[in-house]
C-alpha cells in the first residue's frame, strides 16, 4: 500500500527504526539514530541491490518516487543504476578536475615516498615549465597525444634527459587519472607502441650538456667569487666548486654530516644520485670556508650548513645561479663545474680516470668490476682534491703550477 505525505511525516518524526515500503521497490528507512531516507530496493542479474536516493529532510515523497522511476527504468534496461550513478559522478569529476590539478595532487600523495624535497622540487618545476602552459587547465581525461607532443617536441632534442623526465612524469599523472576513473583508453604519454612511433629515440637525440667555464678560466673565476661576493651563496658555490658535488648535496649538506676532524663530509645514499653514501675528502681550502662559515654565524653541530630565509628550509636552488648572474656569467651553470673538474683532471693531472669517477660520484664501470672494487679510493681522491684546490685559489697570472705529476 502507497504511503501517504502524513504518514511519511509520523514516520520521520516517530524515528523508530525499520523500513516502510511505498510502491515498486521505493522504501522510506528510519536508521538506529533516527535519520530517515529514501531506498530503492531493486535487482539486477539475479542478485538484490539497494541504492539510496537521499535523505526525507530533502527529497519528498513525489521527488523519491520520481527518482526510483528512473532508477527502476534502467533496470529494466539491463543497466545498473548504482553503477550509472557511479560512472555520472566520476564523469562529473573529470570534467572539472584539470591536468595541474590531478598532477598537484599526484605529487603531494606521493612526496611522502621520494628520498628528499628537492625531487618533489623538481616535478613541480619540470611540469609549470614545460606542460602546464600547453594543457595544464584541460580536463585531465581530455588530454591528448597531440596535447603530450606539443609539450615534448619543443625540447625532445635539446633538452632529451629533461624532456624523457616531463614524458614519464606526465605518464604517471595521467595513469593515476586512469586509476580514479578520471580517463579512460590509452596513455597518450606512453612511450612504449606509442610515442616510440612518433619521436625519435634519445639515443638519435642530441645529448643535452650543463653550460660549463673553460677550466683555464677558473681560478680568475674564483678569485672574483672570493673577493667580490661575500654572502652565505658565494660560500655555496664555492664549497661545489672546491668538491665537484652536485647542487642538491650542498645545499641540503647538514653539519652533522660533517667530521671536522677527520677532514670528510659524508652525504647519506638518500642523497646521493646512485642512493650510496659518498665520502667527500675536505681540502685545506675547503676546511678553512667552514671556519668562515661558522664565523658568519651560522653555527656548527646542528642544521643546514646553508640555511634560507626560512626556519627549517636551505638556500633556495637559486641562490648559487644567481651569484653566477652577478659575476656576469648567467649563460653556466652551476653543475657545469663539475665538468670543469673532470676536463682539468684529464687535461692537467695524472690521475686514473677512475679516480676522478669516483670524486664526482659517477657509478664506475659493470657490476663485476663493482663486486670486485669495495673502496671509494678516499687516499687518492684526497690528493686529487687537494690539488684541485690549490688549481681553483691559484692566481691567473700564475695558474701554470706542478700538480698530479705522479700518477695516484
Amino acid at each position: 500500500m502507497a504511503l501517504t505525505t502524513k504518514q511519511v511525516d509520523k514516520l520521520v518524526r516517530d524515528a523508530q527504526p525499520g523500513a516502510t515500503a511505498d510502491t515498486d521497490g521505493l522504501y522510506l528507512k528510519v536508521g538506529p539514530t533516527g535519520a530517515a531516507s529514501w531506498q530503492f530496493r531493486y535487482q539486477i542479474g539475479g542478485k538484490r541491490r539497494m541504492m539510496g536516493l537521499g535523505a526525507c529532510s530533502v527529497l519528498t515523497l513525489a521527488e523519491a518516487r520520481d527518482k526510483a522511476a528512473e532508477a527502476r527504468k534502467l533496470a529494466k534496461q539491463g543497466i545498473d543504476p548504482l553503477e550509472a550513478r557511479k560512472a555520472a559522478e566520476v564523469a562529473e569529476k573529470a570534467a572539472v578536475t584539470t591536468f595541474k590539478t590531478a598532477a598537484l595532487d599526484y605529487i603531494e600523495s606521493h612526496r611522502a615516498g621520494w628520498r628528499n624535497a628537492k625531487h618533489g622540487q623538481q616535478w613541480e618545476n619540470t611540469l609549470a615549465q614545460y606542460v602546464y602552459q600547453k594543457f595544464g587547465d584541460k580536463p585531465v581525461g581530455e588530454v591528448s597525444t597531440e596535447d603530450v607532443l606539443g609539450a615534448l617536441k619543443p625540447i625532445w632534442s635539446g633538452k632529451p634527459e629533461t624532456a624523457n623526465r616531463v614524458r614519464n612524469r606526465i605518464e604517471l599523472v595521467l595513469d593515476a587519472a586512469r586509476a580514479k576513473g578520471l580517463a579512460t583508453g590509452i596513455n597518450p604519454a606512453a612511450w612504449r607502441g606509442h610515442l616510440d612511433k612518433l619521436l625519435p629515440k634519445r639515443s638519435k637525440a642530441s645529448r643535452e650538456h650543463h653550460a660549463a667555464m673553460d677550466y683555464r678560466d677558473l681560478p680568475a673565476f674564483y678569485k672574483r667569487l672570493t673577493t667580490e661576493r661575500v654572502s652565505l651563496s658565494a660560500a655555496a658555490l664555492q664549497l661545489t666548486i672546491l668538491t665537484a658535488c652536485r647542487t642538491s648535496e650542498v645545499l641540503l649538506a647538514e653539519w652533522s654530516e660533517f667530521d671536522l676532524d677527520s677532514r670528510l663530509w659524508t652525504i647519506p645514499g638518500e642523497r646521493m644520485k646512485a642512493a650510496v653514501a659518498h665520502r667527500v675528502p675536505l681540502s685545506d681550502a675547503a676546511m678553512d670556508l667552514l671556519d668562515t662559515i661558522i664565523r658568519m654565524g651560522k653555527g656548527e653541530g646542528e642544521g643546514y650548513l646553508f640555511p634560507g630565509a626560512k626556519a627549517g628550509k636551505p638556500l633556495s636552488n637559486m641562490a648559487m645561479t644567481m651569484v653566477l648572474r652577478k659575476l656576469g656569467h648567467g649563460d653556466l651553470t652551476v653543475h657545469g663545474f663539475r665538468s670543469t673538474f673532470r676536463d682539468w683532471c684529464a687535461e692537467e693531472t695524472h690521475y686514473p680516470n677512475i679516480v676522478a669517477e669516483q670524486a664526482l660520484a659517477h657509478t664506475v664501470g659493470n657490476a663485476v668490476e663493482a663486486a670486485y672494487r669495495r673502496g671509494d679510493l678516499l687516499d687518492k681522491r684526497r690528493a686529487l682534491m687537494a690539488d684541485w684546490a690549490t688549481y681553483c685559489s691559484t692566481t691567473a697570472a700564475s695558474n701554470v703550477i706542478p700538480i698530479g705529476t705522479k700518477a695516484a
